[in-house]
């Protein structure tokens, strides 16, 4: 990765007090700025306008932001520092509904508190637990991209004619990345791979931020519109698909980016293989159907303007999902660090993912 997505910064030894350090994805590729997340609603504000994005990097965000709470406690007692981090992580699961990692993450961080309270000298000790917790989940993030990567480019044709939709690069995790850890792992194989990339409207992530990515990477790519996708597999531009996801329910549909759906259904009809790749974090197993799956609607100026210019009227509604759910009817394959989940079925995702 050219850039380091997110780290935690003392200015000296990554200790404490510190702060959570992220690249600006709102600003690339033009710009590659850097912000300094040192309270709870910097780190609120980072998730929800999208500095941070990506499910399993918000997930990883969303942990470092719980110590940025507790430590605003740190020569307090343990009791005083636990009950900061609660509080942080009740508002930090508060900013994006969809992407299940968020509260993934979450969960293993008031997990942390609740044992550590019980055995920490004072405030200092329990943040100091609670900063290896977070650094714990970032660094396994990384080594998940990976053994999802490794996966992922065996089941890829070669040669590769991949369509991917919105980000899931490194830029979208600690690290590597998901869809796009696939390719870099096919590249690093040295299989022959190129990559499609549509420009994920309204926001772009895959404009600004795929195609620079996998360009930085040495991996060939090309950008087109999201409108383009079908005709590009009509006409024979496309052998396989791969996209990340953003929560799985136990039957193997998948929520991600708004213009997945399409692209699935354009992939079936064409023959071509679907896959998503994904943790088993981004799984959510309380869920039995992509019908429960909550999805975030998001504000209308991100349709009604481009670059803080008015492109549609005043007063025309909008609908502006950030989302869909694609039914696991149209998956090939389930792409997991434990292994492909193929054909997608309950019984399968419970299997691989160890929870049968």
């Amino acid at each position: 990765m050219p850039l380091e997505t997110m780290t935690w910064n003392d200015g000296v030894t990554g200790a404490l007090p510190g702060a959570l350090d992220i690249i600006d994805q709102r600003k690339l590729p033009a710009e590659a700025v850097r912000l300094e997340l040192t309270t709870v609603q910097d780190t609120w504000d980072a998730i929800k306008t999208l500095a941070v994005r990506g499910a399993p990097a918000i997930g990883c965000a969303a942990a470092y932001g719980v110590v940025v709470g507790a430590q605003t406690k740190l020569e307090g007692s343990a009791t005083e520092a636990a009950d900061a981090a609660r509080a942080a992580a009740e508002h930090l699961a508060t900013s994006r509904p969809t992407a299940v990692n968020l509260f993934w993450a979450l969960d293993r961080m008031k997990d942390t508190i609740a044992k550590a309270v019980e055995t920490s000298a004072d405030g200092r000790a329990l943040c100091e637990v609670l900063l290896e917790e977070a650094k714990s989940i970032n660094m396994g993030d990384i080594e998940t991209c990976r053994q999802i990567g490794k996966h992922g480019a065996s089941v890829l044709p070669n040669p590769a004619r991949v369509l991917t939709h919105c980000n899931a690069g490194g830029l979208a995790t600690a690290g590597y990345g998901t869809a796009l850890g696939c390719f870099y792992a096919a590249k690093e194989a040295g299989m022959d791979i190129e990559v499609m990339a549509c420009e994920t409207r309204p926001l772009l992530q895959g404009a600004r931020l795929t195609t620079y990515e996998l360009q930085d990477g040495g991996v060939p790519v090309t950008l087109m519109s999201d409108g383009m996708a079908a005709f590009a597999m009509q006409k024979g531009k496309l052998n396989a698909v791969v996209v990340g996801a953003d929560r799985i329910a136990r039957n193997g549909d998948a929520a991600n980016k708004i213009g997945t759906y399409s692209h699935a259904v354009a992939a079936k009809h064409h023959g071509i293989p679907f896959y998503v790749a994904a943790p088993k974090s981004t799984f959510d197993l309380s869920l039995s159907s992509g019908d429960e799956i909550p999805i975030e609607e998001r504000e209308r100026e991100e349709l009604s303007q481009f670059n803080g210019r008015q492109i549609a009227p005043d007063g025309v509604p909008t609908w502006n999902p950030a989302f869909d759910v694609t039914p696991a009817a149209l998956i090939a394959g389930i792409i997991t660090e434990f292994g492909v989940i193929s054909p997608v079925t309950e019984e399968n995702v419970l299997k691989v993912l160890g929870e049968a």
